[in-house]
């Protein structure tokens, strides 16, 4: 669903991302770790189709995203790290909005609209203005937005960010539930429990390169720790990185 073939992006001389190439499947959840600076949010904003690549192409679902870029961006719902709403709408005007982008009818756009509220725990906000909604609403909403038009490939950038527990483990069953349903998810993280619980294959990308990739008990047998800990694999499996991994990824939470 996602191919990247030998993807570099320049910023000047800087090589943000430096001959990348990488696949998600139908039914995967593909977890893409790396500590800040390391290419990670270039990367995203390339698949979902913000930035250009300098070089190398992208492929959404079979598509060429450079030669089709409305018909590949159709299968792909992009929730961001930071996402913007407009908060002067309500819930409900908010994914009208979003429907309108993507071509969904008023007659769909009720039916999945109530879906989706009622899926994260919405509907009594739907007809409140998002300026009223909590952090984790808001977050919750993107995610609804996204959805709206069933894309067949899900990009997460720090999807349990601002989330409580109750919202996290909401998340995280919708996202188990979408792979049943065939979707590609590629999601970006800090957050190694979050990784290592739901994510099928995990990637790990250092200075623009994907340095590994595989499954958790692959990366584990790699790494050769003695220990179950991703943590104490993933600190062996990109050694000579300790000082700027401790302090990016070992912020464990539940």
């Amino acid at each position: 669903m996602i191919k990247l073939v030998e993807v570099t992006k320049r910023f000047k001389q800087v090589r943000a991302v430096d001959n990348l190439s990488m696949e998600v499947n139908p039914g995967e959840i593909y977890g893409f770790l790396g500590p800040n600076g390391a290419g990670k949010t270039t990367t995203i904003r390339m698949i979902a189709g913000t930035l250009k690549p300098t070089s190398g192409q992208i492929f959404i679902n079979g598509q060429n995203l450079e030669k089709n870029p409305t018909v590949a961006k159709q299968s792909v719902g992009f929730i961001p790290d930071r996402p913007f709403l407009y908060e002067k709408l309500t819930g409900f005007e908010f994914l009208r909005f979003i429907a309108g982008l993507y071509g969904v009818s008023n007659n769909i756009l009720g039916q999945r609209a109530a879906e989706l509220f009622e899926l994260f725990e919405l509907t009594e906000w739907q007809d409140e203005l998002v300026e009223s909604y909590s952090h984790g609403m808001k977050q919750r909403l993107i995610m609804s937005a996204a959805l709206l038009h069933q894309p067949k490939v899900l990009i997460v950038d720090e999807p349990m960010v601002g989330l409580d527990p109750r919202g996290a483990r909401l998340v995280k069953n919708i996202f188990r539930q979408l792979r049943t349903n065939g979707v590609a998810i590629l999601m970006s993280t800090h957050t190694l429990a979050v990784a290592a619980e739901v994510c099928d294959r995990i990637g790990i990308i250092l200075q623009g390169r994907l340095f590994i990739s595989g499954t958790l008990e692959e990366l584990k047998a790699q790494a050769d720790t003695g220990s179950e800990q991703f943590e104490e694999a993933f600190l062996k499996l990109t050694g000579g990185h300790e000082e700027q991994i401790l302090a990016d990824f070992l912020r464990i939470t539940d």
